[in-house]
């Protein structure tokens, strides 16, 4: 899932990867509306807003709503940057070691507003919140090859349309090509993102509810187990090929 090999990905990978990604991104949303009252991945609404307050010359908003689209193409770039270069020095686990060091900034993050929460930091977290949230869109794009966008619904919205679109004309036509299929497979990983996001949207603001700053914290160790869990997994798939292949 988390392992982009020289074989195209099979549409059961990006599924699975959507329902970590997507799922957890929907989580994070959804507690950071809860603390803060604001979604750190909603940059559509985020620039409309930044224009609201060009027009109304409130310059520390300006300033903030600048800052948080700034901190979401940062986080973008710097998952890039890092994805080149463990492409260059043929790191395979590099998509793992983002997501663990996300994890861990995340992780970091709860312990900090579990102790020492205070209003005036609010803006200042919001906009780390929103770079993590570039990183963790900009990992699953280019794990997916653009197939899964974990933040981006609207985007996702869009290209279910497109795929459905296809679909209904194809069954229309009474067309069972290829293509057809792909466009089925298609619009299943798109759903799956959408279902993944908006379950845990839900699940998010509940365990928010119930236990607070803790639901933040238990998000981030499990992002970064499931990295670590990935690397051992190919860690045991590599030692029994080498295994075979020394017999």
């Amino acid at each position: 899932m988390l392992i982009k090999l020289k074989k195209e990905r099979t549409h059961q990978e990006d599924r699975r990867l959507a329902l970590w990604l997507a799922t957890s991104a929907g989580l994070l949303n959804a507690i950071a509306l809860g603390a803060f009252g604001f979604f750190p991945s909603h940059m559509t609404g985020n620039t409309s807003q930044l224009s609201s307050e060009v027009s109304s010359t409130d310059l520390n908003d300006i300033i903030f709503f600048g800052s948080i689209i700034l901190a979401f193409v940062t986080g973008a770039i710097l998952a890039r940057i890092i994805v080149i270069w463990g492409i260059i020095h043929n790191i395979r686990l590099v998509f793992c070691q983002i997501l663990f060091v996300e994890g861990l900034l995340l992780t970091g993050i709860s312990v900090y507003e579990m102790y020492f929460h205070a209003l005036t930091s609010n803006r200042t977290i919001i906009i780390f919140l929103c770079g993590l949230m570039g990183i963790h869109n900009s990992t699953s794009t280019q794990l997916s090859s653009g197939r899964v966008r974990s933040t981006h619904i609207t985007g996702t919205l869009t290209d279910a349309g497109i795929s459905l679109a296809s679909v209904v004309v194809a069954m229309l036509r009474r067309d069972y090509s290829k293509d057809t299929a792909a466009q089925k497979s298609q619009l299943k990983t798109h759903l799956t993102t959408l279902f993944s996001f908006i379950t845990g949207g839900i699940a998010g603001l509940l365990l928010f509810r119930w236990i607070g700053f803790n639901a933040m914290l238990a998000l981030g160790v499990i992002l970064a187990l499931v990295s670590v869990c990935s690397v051992i997994t190919i860690a045991v798939r590599v030692r029994k090929v080498r295994a075979a292949l020394g017999r």
